[in-house]
């Protein structure tokens, strides 16, 4: 057994070229493999779906927001919103579609995904849309 003590032999430690090589690939793919998993990093290709959906999910929010102020203009809210809630869950996106309440002015159709949100959150209300838009 060696009796030098632990630092004695690191000082000694002459590395060759080939381990300083392995050391630094392996110490790089620890680094990609650690901010990949860990670190948050992503791909060019994901970046651009995730700006995608977090776009279309924000004017779908501002659509529903829209949709949601225009329900409640509506002379007849509180018997739409009746009506609303007597439609099977699945019809209920047409409903607010065909009413015209998820279509922004100057838009020829609705909002992808507003009308299902408006739809959701009026079914959520506990009072009048009337009070909630504050009208």
């Amino acid at each position: 057994m060696n009796s030098q003590s632990w630092t004695k032999r690191v000082d000694k430690f002459r590395a060759t070229k080939t381990q300083v090589f392995w050391a630094c690939a392996a110490c790089a793919v620890a680094t990609i493999f650690v901010g990949f998993n860990w670190g948050g990093w992503v791909t060019g290709a994901s970046a651009r779906d995730m700006t995608t959906t977090a776009a279309a999910s924000a004017r779908a929010d501002l659509a529903s927001a829209f949709c949601i102020h225009q329900f409640a203009a509506d002379p007849a809210a509180s018997a739409q919103l009746a009506a609303l809630k007597g439609t099977e869950y699945w019809k209920r996106t047409e409903f607010i579609e065909k009413g015209g309440w998820a279509t922004v002015p100057g838009v020829e159709t609705a909002v992808k995904g507003a009308a299902e949100l408006c739809a959701q959150q009026l079914m959520a209300e506990k009072e009048s849309p009337m009070k909630a838009a504050g009208n």
